[in-house]
Protein backbone atom coordinates (compact mmCIF):
# COMPACT_ATOMS: atom_id res chain seq x y z
CA UNK A 1 0.00 0.00 0.00
CA UNK A 2 1.39 3.40 -0.95
CA UNK A 3 1.89 5.92 1.83
CA UNK A 4 -0.41 8.29 -0.06
CA UNK A 5 -3.34 5.84 0.28
CA UNK A 6 -2.49 5.16 3.89
CA UNK A 7 -2.54 8.91 4.59
CA UNK A 8 -6.09 9.14 3.24
CA UNK A 9 -7.33 6.13 5.22
CA UNK A 10 -5.96 7.56 8.47
CA UNK A 11 -6.98 11.15 7.63
CA UNK A 12 -3.37 11.97 8.44
CA UNK A 13 -1.19 15.00 7.94
CA UNK A 14 2.35 14.57 6.63
CA UNK A 15 5.07 16.24 8.71
CA UNK A 16 7.99 15.70 6.34
CA UNK A 17 8.57 16.01 2.59
CA UNK A 18 5.58 14.90 0.50
CA UNK A 19 7.88 13.06 -1.94
CA UNK A 20 7.79 10.16 0.53
CA UNK A 21 4.11 9.57 -0.22
CA UNK A 22 5.01 7.20 -3.07
CA UNK A 23 6.79 4.80 -0.72
CA UNK A 24 5.31 1.30 -0.66
CA UNK A 25 4.55 -0.13 2.79
CA UNK A 26 4.12 -3.91 3.04
CA UNK A 27 2.76 -4.23 6.58
CA UNK A 28 2.13 -2.28 9.78
CA UNK A 29 2.57 -2.57 13.51
CA UNK A 30 1.39 -0.48 16.43
CA UNK A 31 3.57 -0.10 19.53
CA UNK A 32 4.74 2.45 22.06
CA UNK A 33 7.54 0.31 23.47
CA UNK A 34 10.55 0.50 21.18
CA UNK A 35 11.77 -2.84 22.57
CA UNK A 36 8.60 -4.38 21.09
CA UNK A 37 9.29 -2.66 17.77
CA UNK A 38 12.81 -4.10 17.71
CA UNK A 39 11.49 -7.58 18.57
CA UNK A 40 8.38 -7.85 16.41
CA UNK A 41 8.53 -5.57 13.37
CA UNK A 42 9.94 -6.40 9.98
CA UNK A 43 11.59 -4.35 7.26
CA UNK A 44 9.41 -2.18 5.00
CA UNK A 45 6.71 -1.75 7.69
CA UNK A 46 4.78 1.28 8.86
CA UNK A 47 5.06 2.00 12.59
CA UNK A 48 2.06 3.47 14.41
CA UNK A 49 3.04 4.91 17.77
CA UNK A 50 2.28 7.54 20.38
CA UNK A 51 5.96 7.96 21.26
CA UNK A 52 7.30 11.20 19.76
CA UNK A 53 10.91 11.49 20.91
CA UNK A 54 14.00 10.87 18.79
CA UNK A 55 14.25 7.27 20.05
CA UNK A 56 11.45 6.32 17.66
CA UNK A 57 13.49 7.56 14.67
CA UNK A 58 16.59 5.65 15.77
CA UNK A 59 14.52 2.50 16.26
CA UNK A 60 12.89 2.90 12.85
CA UNK A 61 16.28 3.28 11.19
CA UNK A 62 17.66 0.13 12.86
CA UNK A 63 14.51 -1.85 11.96
CA UNK A 64 14.34 -0.54 8.37
CA UNK A 65 10.84 0.83 9.00
CA UNK A 66 9.69 2.83 5.99
CA UNK A 67 7.41 5.40 7.69
CA UNK A 68 6.05 6.42 11.08
CA UNK A 69 2.56 7.61 11.91
CA UNK A 70 1.96 9.26 15.27
CA UNK A 71 -1.50 8.52 16.69
CA UNK A 72 -3.86 10.50 18.94
CA UNK A 73 -2.78 13.79 17.33
CA UNK A 74 0.64 13.66 18.97
CA UNK A 75 3.19 15.79 17.15
CA UNK A 76 6.91 15.21 17.64
CA UNK A 77 9.28 18.01 18.65
CA UNK A 78 11.24 19.78 15.87
CA UNK A 79 14.44 17.82 16.59
CA UNK A 80 12.60 14.53 15.97
CA UNK A 81 11.20 15.84 12.67
CA UNK A 82 14.67 17.06 11.63
CA UNK A 83 16.20 13.65 12.41
CA UNK A 84 13.50 11.90 10.35
CA UNK A 85 14.23 14.22 7.42
CA UNK A 86 17.96 13.40 7.66
CA UNK A 87 17.16 9.68 7.63
CA UNK A 88 14.51 9.99 4.86
CA UNK A 89 11.81 8.51 7.06
CA UNK A 90 8.39 10.04 6.31
CA UNK A 91 6.38 11.14 9.36
CA UNK A 92 2.61 11.41 9.56
CA UNK A 93 0.20 12.33 12.34
CA UNK A 94 -3.41 11.23 12.73
CA UNK A 95 -5.96 12.26 15.32
CA UNK A 96 -7.22 8.67 15.43
CA UNK A 97 -6.31 6.48 18.42
CA UNK A 98 -3.97 3.50 17.97
CA UNK A 99 -6.74 0.88 17.94
CA UNK A 100 -8.82 2.61 15.29
CA UNK A 101 -5.76 3.42 13.15
CA UNK A 102 -4.67 -0.23 13.10
CA UNK A 103 -8.24 -1.37 12.46
CA UNK A 104 -8.73 0.92 9.49
CA UNK A 105 -5.48 -0.20 7.84
CA UNK A 106 -6.18 -3.88 8.47
CA UNK A 107 -9.70 -3.51 7.08
CA UNK A 108 -8.22 -2.03 3.88
CA UNK A 109 -5.90 -5.02 3.46
CA UNK A 110 -2.62 -3.95 5.08
CA UNK A 111 -1.43 -6.95 7.12
CA UNK A 112 0.29 -6.90 10.48
CA UNK A 113 3.97 -7.81 10.82
CA UNK A 114 3.12 -11.23 12.32
CA UNK A 115 1.31 -12.23 9.12
CA UNK A 116 4.21 -11.68 6.72
CA UNK A 117 6.93 -14.30 6.26
CA UNK A 118 10.42 -13.06 5.43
Amino acid sequence: MKLRELKEILEAEILTDTSGLEIEVKMACGADLMSDVLSFTKARALLLTGLTNSQVIRTAEISDIKAICFVRGKKPPPETIDMAKEKNIPLLVTNLPMYESCGRLYQKGLPGCSEIEE
